[in-house]
């Protein structure tokens, strides 16, 4: 049997109060912004610049220059062609033969009026054909402002004064019976200009608020039958001769 290794006085053992051990969290679920860098860097503190590093590039399969292969003219200099004049013989340049008017169509005669003073002369056409639509306006459609009256445009008018005809009211034919007479005005009342006296008006009875049923009259009342407040003699009242609570005697005749 092997010795155990002495690993001290600790054991195992339930801990006496809650330990964070115990409990369950996210862990390093949460990503707080880094300070260092440029990519998602952290808002709250300044950033610097950064520099990237690139590899080198890649080589193309194919040089698309053309490389040394232009042969450059050694008289080319930057400032132009460095050399004397040199002459080029080339073909003749085609031309097209057209058809040339001759001596014999031109009128020499004909131009003496162009150099020479003449008299006017005027040639007789005939008429021109119209359009089938004529859309401008004629000299018709304009209308000038007028330059009398009071509606003048752009001059200053002049007072004018415009004739009318009689009038029949207050003429000598006005009809003198068609007018009002005295009764047809209404006399202004006085108290409308003067002190209003008192007025009084006559309205129905009021009748005061009380019970409306009917009363009974002096004659309805018989103070010979009282009897609670004044002695009275006996009296005696006839009821029914037989009971009809009682049963009647049957007399067993044989």
């Amino acid at each position: 049997m092997a010795e155990e290794v002495w690993v001290g006085t600790w054991r195992p053992h339930r801990p006496r109060g809650p330990i964070m051990a115990l409990y369950s969290s996210p862990g390093p679920k949460y990503l707080i912004p880094p300070t260092t860098g440029f990519a998602k860097h952290t808002p709250t503190k300044p950033r610097a610049p950064a520099y990237s590093f690139r590899g080198a590039p890649m080589l193309l399969a194919e040089n698309c220059s053309p490389g040394p292969r232009y042969c450059v003219n050694p008289k080319i200099l930057r400032t132009g062609k460095d050399l004397g004049p040199a002459f080029s013989i080339l073909g003749r340049y085609s031309t097209k033969t057209l058809l040339t008017p001759g001596p014999g169509d031109y009128f020499p005669e004909r131009s003496t009026k162009h150099v020479f003073d003449s008299a006017p002369s005027h040639s007789i056409s005939a008429r021109t054909k119209t359009f089938q639509v004529d859309s401008t306006p004629g000299p018709a459609a304009y209308m000038l402002p007028v330059v009398m009256g009071p509606h003048t445009v752009g001059k200053a008018a002049q007072p004018s004064f415009s004739i009318k005809g009689r009038s029949k009211l207050g003429s000598f034919s006005d009809d003198m019976h068609k007018t009002p007479g005295p009764a047809a005005y209404r006399q202004t009342d006085v108290q409308v200009t003067k002190f209003k006296a008192p007025q009084y008006t006559m309205a129905a009875r009021v009748e005061p608020p009380g019970d409306k049923t009917l009363k009974p009259g002096p004659g309805a009342h018989s103070p010979e039958k009282v009897t609670m407040t004044k002695p009275c003699a006996p009296i005696v009242t006839f009821g029914i001769k037989h009971s009809d609570y009682m049963t009647p005697l049957v007399v067993d005749v044989d």
